[in-house]
């Protein structure tokens, strides 16, 4: 079945359209607070695994790249400093504040034009067939409401000979780690959400989002299942989190 999530949010069962607007509320709230959380709940390791997708995209100032997903413009950024150019580097995200966001932030990091900041849905991009060489997705894919919608849309999307990359949050494949990342994640992340970003209630959906997102196995053969000619994912730091790879030829 695809897009089986569509009705999950977190442990609770909504209907796709509720499940669209929760997940806008949700980033709505965490906006401001957002790069400043993801420094706190990864003890800054996000960083790291952030520096290995930029380091396996190898971006070229030649290549169109798009960062869905990407409001407050952390992988953005990191790609036009790699290739520097911000130039033919499209930003694209469901959520105006989260845009909003990044465009003080690339000011601040000295970035004065080149990015192009899109408000659109993942599931149905405002763009043309073949439009891109790259296309990356961090830590959003898990928002999207019609996952295998978006995947297929990504694919659509993509030149020939195109690359898709998904940074995102997975399973540990160790049960001992597992459980005490379970015990980290579901005790201390929606309390640090609460004294940080004075909201408790977001970071608790975020926790429950990870846990309910495919396995890396799983995720793959969705990718081919959307379109992809060939897919793979690689698991970083015990499996917390798993880099996918796709190719569109």
């Amino acid at each position: 079945m695809k897009n089986p999530e569509s009705t999950w949010f977190g442990r609770k069962s909504v209907n796709p359209q509720e499940k669209t607007r929760k997940v806008l509320d949700v980033f709505d709230s965490v906006a401001s607070r957002y790069d400043l959380m993801n420094d706190l709940m990864s003890l800054g390791i996000h960083r790291i695994w952030k520096d290995q997708l930029i380091q396996r995209i190898n971006p070229k100032p030649s290549h169109a790249i798009l960062d869905l997903a990407g409001g407050t413009g952390d992988i953005a950024f990191r790609i036009a400093k790699a290739r520097g150019s911000a130039e033919n580097i499209t930003i694209c995200d469901i959520n105006r504040n989260m845009l909003e966001v990044g465009k003080t932030r690339a000011i601040d990091h000295g970035f004065v034009g080149g990015f192009k900041w899109v408000e659109g849905n993942a599931e149905s991009l405002p763009f043309a067939d073949n439009s891109f060489d790259i296309m990356t997705i961090s830590f959003g894919l898990r928002n999207v409401t019609h996952i295998d919608t978006a995947l297929a849309e990504a694919a659509r999307v993509l030149k020939p000979g195109g690359r898709f990359f998904c940074l995102e949050f997975s399973h540990l494949d160790d049960e001992v780690l597992q459980k005490l990342y379970d015990l980290y994640s579901f005790t201390i992340i929606p309390k640090l959400g609460e004294y940080v970003a004075n909201d408790h209630d977001s970071y608790q959906y975020l926790v429950e989002s990870i846990r309910a997102f495919p396995r890396r196995e799983q995720l793959v053969e969705r990718l081919l299942g959307a379109g992809f000619d060939r897919a793979k994912a690689t698991p970083l730091t015990f499996g917390i989190v798993a880099l996918h790879e796709a190719w569109k030829f």
